[in-house]
Parts: C-alpha cells; sequence; structure tokens
C-alpha cells in the first residue's frame, strides 16, 4: 500500500461552519484525521489554535467591503513558502481560484510540487446577478488559466462538469461530496420547532444557504408569494445570513428569518420542516439539498446547477424549472397537497443519502490523491 500523502489545504476561510466549502473542509479534515493523513491549512480566516485539529496558517488578507464575513488573501506567497519550505507536503490541494491558488501555484512549480484543485464554486454565473454580465467570457478565460494549472480538478457533480468539458477545461475528474448521516437524520425532529419559531399549524418551508442574490432568492421571495395565495396557511423559514438579507426582507417581510444555524439546531430545522426549497443553478453541488435528504425532507430545487444532480425527479424530490417562480410554486404545491406522496419521496429521499458517506468519499479522494502524486514523479 502507497504510503498516505502529507496534503497542504489552501481555502478562503477556515471559520467553522461559515458557507458549505468551509463544511466540506471540515469534515474532509475529520476524516483525514481519523486515518492518520498528515495535512494542514492555508487561509485567510482561521480559528483561534485552541479550536484548530490541525495546524492552519493564517495568511495576510484585506477586508471585502462589500462582503464582511470573507477577506481577501494578499501577498500569501512569502508565508507559503516560508511554512511549506519546512512542511514539505506531497501534494498541495487548491479550494478556491483566489491569490492564496495562485500562491499555491508559484509554490507548486517552484517546487516541483503535484497540485489539485477541487472546484467548489461556480464564480462564473454569478456576474449576471450583479449586472456585470460583461465579465462572463473573462471570467471564463481567467477560471480556464487557474484551474489549467492543476495536475487535476475534482469537480462534485455531473452538471458541472459537464459545463466545463464544453468550456475545454482539462484533466478533470468527478469526485461528489458526501454527507454526515449522523448529524442529518430525522430522528432530530422536534414535535415543539413550529411552535418555537412561530409557524404552529402550519405547513413549513425551509430554505438552508447564504443569503446572496445568486442563489436566487427572489425566485425564492416570488414563489413564496404565489404559494400564500393559493393556501390558507403556509410559513417560510430561513437560515442563513449574508448581504441580502435586508433585501429579501423587504420583499417578505412574513417570512421567519432565523439567522445562522448549526450544530443540533440545524438538524431540528431539516427534519422538523416539511419540504427543503432551494432555486439556486450556481451551485457545484447543493450540499444543503443532500443534507435536507439525509433528514428525511423532500427537496423542491431548480433544474439546473449541481443541486439537481442529487434529485430524481418524482421520486427523490422535484425539480422547477429555473428562475421560474410560477413552476416553482406549482411543484411545492404538488408536494404540499399529496400527503402519501410526500411520504414515499421522504424514504426515497432518505434512502439515497444514506449512500453517500463521507468515508467512501475521502477514500476515494485518497486513491485519487496518489494517483496525481504517482504520475507526477513519472513526469519528473
Amino acid at each position: 500500500m502507497a504510503p498516505l500523502p502529507r496534503i497542504a489545504f489552501f481555502a478562503a476561510s477556515m471559520k467553522q461552519g461559515q458557507d458549505g466549502v468551509t463544511r466540506v473542509l471540515y469534515k474532509i479534515s475529520e476524516k483525514l484525521l481519523a486515518r492518520k493523513v498528515d495535512h494542514v491549512f492555508f487561509s485567510a480566516i482561521v480559528p483561534p489554535k485552541s479550536e484548530q485539529m490541525v495546524p492552519m496558517y493564517r495568511v495576510p488578507s484585506v477586508r471585502i467591503p462589500f462582503y464582511k464575513e470573507y477577506r481577501y488573501p494578499l501577498l500569501a506567497d512569502f508565508k507559503v513558502a516560508a511554512v511549506c519550505g519546512k512542511y514539505k507536503p506531497a501534494i498541495l490541494s487548491v479550494n478556491s481560484p483566489c491569490s492564496l491558488g495562485w500562491a499555491a501555484v508559484n509554490y507548486s512549480k517552484l517546487h516541483r510540487t503535484p497540485i489539485v484543485a477541487h472546484y467548489h464554486t461556480h464564480f462564473v454565473s454569478y456576474a449576471s446577478y450583479y449586472k456585470v454580465g460583461v465579465l462572463t467570457d473573462l471570467g471564463w478565460e481567467y477560471l480556464k488559466m487557474f484551474y489549467g494549472a492543476m495536475c487535476r480538478t475534482f469537480v462534485p457533480s455531473r452538471p458541472i462538469f459537464d459545463e466545463l468539458a464544453v468550456h475545454k477545461f482539462k484533466r478533470l475528474a468527478l469526485l461528489p461530496h458526501g454527507v454526515d448521516t449522523e448529524c442529518f437524520s430525522p430522528s432530530f425532529a422536534n414535535p415543539a420547532w413550529k411552535k418555537m419559531i412561530g409557524a404552529q399549524g402550519k405547513p413549513v418551508l425551509l430554505y438552508v444557504g447564504r443569503l446572496v442574490w445568486e442563489k436566487d432568492l427572489a425566485t425564492l421571495a416570488a414563489a413564496y408569494r404565489i404559494i400564500k395565495r393559493r393556501m390558507n396557511t403556509i410559513a417560510l423559514a430561513i437560515v442563513g445570513d449574508g448581504p441580502a438579507r435586508s433585501g429579501l426582507q423587504q420583499l417578505i417581510p412574513d417570512a421567519l428569518f432565523l439567522g445562522y444555524r448549526c450544530g443540533k439546531a440545524l438538524s431540528e430545522c431539516y427534519s422538523s420542516a416539511d419540504i427543503f426549497v432551494f432555486p439556486s443553478v450556481t451551485e457545484t453541488f447543493g450540499m444543503v439539498t443532500l443534507e435536507a435528504m439525509a433528514s428525511g425532507l423532500v427537496p423542491v430545487c431548480a433544474d439546473a446547477g449541481g443541486a439537481a444532480s442529487n434529485i430524481e425527479p418524482g421520486k427523490t424530490g422535484l425539480l422547477a424549472k429555473a428562475r421560474d417562480a410560477e413552476d416553482f410554486a406549482r411543484a411545492c404545491l404538488v408536494v404540499l397537497s399529496d400527503g402519501n406522496k410526500r411520504k414515499r419521496m421522504s424514504a426515497a429521499a432518505y434512502a439515497y443519502a444514506q449512500k453517500h458517506s463521507w468515508d467512501a468519499i475521502v477514500d476515494r479522494m485518497l486513491e485519487k490523491y496518489t494517483e496525481v502524486i504517482e504520475n507526477y514523479r513519472v513526469t519528473f
């Protein structure tokens, strides 16, 4: 058996639970620790050392004015070179196409160290939401250049894999994410949850995710208003936070904004609601969809983007036309109006999620990393 690789990960943020990417990385780290795989992280945001399970190195950065929860790395090359010069990683794993990622690329070239990337965020799809669609072509060129520097780029879903292939990205490999079926389970259902959030006696639609417009929150708001006109009682619970929160509250002031939730509180939200609603078409995978399914919650998602890859329409959930509030509302009403159908889809969604364990995913990731390392040695 080949020796386990020493891995240096590069991520924009390692603040626990900040977004889907950090949740994936913490779960991977947990599984690597269980396998005694030596690894470290570089990031612009790291928790205090007392909370770090493995070494995490903060690189210089500046606050992003329009998104204060994040920081942009600057002059990271010096820190990366100093630490990696002593640590001597067998492979570099990049999780964001930012300047920190370029620092990893530069170290890889200078020290002939294999480098891979995980395609977590479909940044190029964000441009149209901020009225800068003219940047789309430039974005594709930038991403092709960045990921072209990788020995392998791992993509979590087939729709995004196919889109990158159309744009002639090289050396792609499919590697989905997993789900923690102990943290997300129907067993967390709390009969008192609806009363606690102010939705007693009502069916509850649940959205979980960052509150940013590229998640198609305008579609969610419009669909909710349509559903309200057609049902006597309904509630929408929104878990998460972000710069779009105030604007969204103006669109749907009667929605229940629960803020950021994690741990058992998040698990209760998933397992105690009635339908999971997720209109985003910019996801590379849609971790929250799989978490909802593991909780026995029926998902209604857009028919485009990574989140759709987890749903078999009519069996494990329903898909609605992308950015079509009327069709999204229709799909939600179909699930709400047929209790038996909802029960069948809930059971099928739960069964599907059980097949996506993190243990299997991390084992596969390590196999692919080892393969990249061995091929790199042959090249040089």
